[in-house]
């Protein structure tokens, strides 16, 4: 069966994509499979439940946070291409000591809040061009989404997915028990329209006034200015809700939240905006922070904040025009 689907190794190569980036690519990617069987395994090996600390983003750590940014990071760092890497969990970048070549932001395990009920997680990851003839700062990370040369996520669910843009389509490889990446999803597409969103409705009470009356008319169903009926989603994992509006279509939304007015948003930008935003956009989708696409939004910090709705480009466009 394996030798019907093509390899990562081979549609690297068939992409033309450099050695110095495919060799990036094959680290993320062997890195996501040693995860896969962490996360497999956490609870034979008593790894699951709280880390006894807080990150960056004040938030409690699970062990699986703790473990997983670690072994990311040591395989990123040991990667000759790359010269530095920002995580979700530190709260500055590092710097490898090499010149040029790339810099990779990642979020090693989106939606880790959920692994104890055993809910697909995952990891995404961003990969930016490194200055040349310099080591890195913090600076350079902010060039903005669209400068990005890659990025993409890993889900452990069901099936483990890596779901990728390397300059042009966005493509899904499903893990073998053998460790083997297969193509087995090719030019993914999101559709235009659909019948399905995702938000927490326990927070409608702090959204913008915009938000409340889109997702209202949607509730309307087909007597409301709509016309038709929505079916709800979600799963509270940007990877598990994303990867299903990529596989079938659907609007994601994590809007401002009046609880916390200063901030723009919940979701970072860096590691989990940009590339989640780069995938849509490739696969035909829109991405917003309701005034503008997420990949103009300017990159001002390590950790910033960003409102996101995302996904079938029509959707997108009523829930950013409301009022």
């Amino acid at each position: 069966m394996s030798a019907s689907f093509p390899t990562l190794d081979e549609i690297l190569t068939k992409q033309g994509v450099g050695e110095e980036l495919a060799e990036v690519m094959r680290t993320i990617a062997g890195t996501c499979a040693q995860i896969s069987e962490m996360v497999a395994g956490a609870g034979l090996e008593g790894a699951l439940g709280l880390a006894g600390a807080v990150n960056v983003q004040d938030e409690e750590q699970k062990a699986l946070d703790v473990m997983t940014d670690e072994l990311m990071s040591a395989a990123l760092g040991a990667c000759d291409p790359v010269a530095g890497l920002a995580s979700e969990e530190q709260e500055a970048m590092v710097a490898t000591g090499r010149k040029g070549g790339y810099l990779v932001a990642f979020d090693p395990l989106d939606g880790s809040s959920n692994i104890d009920v055993n809910v697909s997680v995952g990891t995404i990851f961003s990969v930016l061009p490194a200055p040349e003839g310099r080591a890195p700062t913090e600076a350079d990370f902010m060039v903005g989404g669209r400068a990005q040369i890659a990025a993409g996520y890993a889900i452990y669910g069901p099936q483990t997915m890596l779901v990728l843009t390397l300059g042009g389509e966005v493509q899904g490889f499903s893990l073998t028990p053998e460790g083997d990446w297969l193509l087995t999803h090719g030019d993914i597409k999101v559709p235009r329209a659909t019948k399905e969103f995702a938000i927490n409705m326990s927070n409608r009470r702090h959204w913008a006034p915009g938000i409340r009356a889109y997702i209202d008319d949607c509730l309307a169903g087909v007597e409301g200015p709509r016309g038709k009926n929505f079916n709800m989603r979600w799963v509270a994992s940007m990877v598990a809700d994303v990867h299903r509006i990529l596989m079938r279509g659907g609007v994601f939304l994590y809007p401002w939240d009046a609880r916390e007015p200063d901030r723009a948003g919940k979701l970072r930008l860096l590691y989990e905006g940009n590339p989640m935003s780069l995938l849509i956009e490739r696969a035909g989708g829109k991405a917003t922070n309701v005034e503008q696409p997420i990949l103009d939004v300017k990159v001002t910090g390590l950790h910033q904040r960003v409102a996101v709705v995302l996904g079938s480009a029509e959707e997108v466009e009523l829930a950013s025009a409301a009022k």
